[in-house]
């Protein structure tokens, strides 16, 4: 018969063992640099998670900047929030979807001047944290090309880290990255009718 003496037995072996296998992935873990991560997928949160680590990154009394393509409103949660923090510049720099802009030039030129504002950034030592937000779209579209937004991120100061968010990542800079994260939709209040709700949509 087991007693519970012998399941705590068990589980304190266990977790020595657990242990050990941990503490020693941590110290071989010795590298310091600057990360590239990639939040995609259909799934609700690549944004918000980004921002997420963006509250982290000022809570270490680091220098951020955002950088929305495609986005146009300016009265999110988000922007309301990081804007009162000095250590945060934010460019709302879209025009909306294409499906609501419905002029390809256009979003041409307003992906290009928020590219090179992201490139100005990637070019900052200042700057120890940058978000492209929905970034993989200026990729999926054509309005910049993954050579050059590789080029810009791997030449970019050795201790700056990048969060790029959006659907449907492309390969090449799923392949660059360091950690991706792919959200996937399992359930979406939207598709029951429920309108975007402010402080969980926007």
């Amino acid at each position: 018969m087991t007693t519970d003496s012998d399941k705590d037995t068990r589980h304190r072996q266990r977790m020595q063992r657990k242990k050990e296998v941990v503490d020693a992935a941590i110290d071989r873990a010795d590298v310091e640099r600057g990360l590239l991560l990639v939040n995609t997928g259909t799934g609700k949160g690549k944004s918000s998670a980004a921002f997420g680590v963006l509250a982290r990154a000022l809570g270490h009394g680091m220098r951020c900047a955002v950088v929305q393509f495609i986005k146009s409103r300016t009265d999110t949660g988000e922007e309301a929030f990081f804007t009162k923090h000095s250590d945060v510049t934010w460019h709302v720099m879209g025009d909306g979807f294409t499906w609501e802009t419905q002029d390809a030039d256009k979003d041409l030129k307003t992906a290009r001047a928020a590219w090179e504002q992201a490139k100005a950034y990637l070019a900052d030592d200042k700057v120890d944290l940058l978000v492209l937000d929905e970034f993989t779209y200026a990729l999926k579209f054509g309005w910049v090309t993954l050579e050059e937004v590789l080029a810009a991120v791997q030449a970019r100061p050795a201790m700056q880290h990048v969060i790029i968010t959006g659907r449907a990542a492309p390969d090449g800079l799923v392949e660059a990255a360091d950690t991706v994260t792919e959200m996937r939709l399992e359930k979406h209040a939207f598709h029951a009718g429920v309108k975007a709700m402010p402080g969980i949509e926007w």
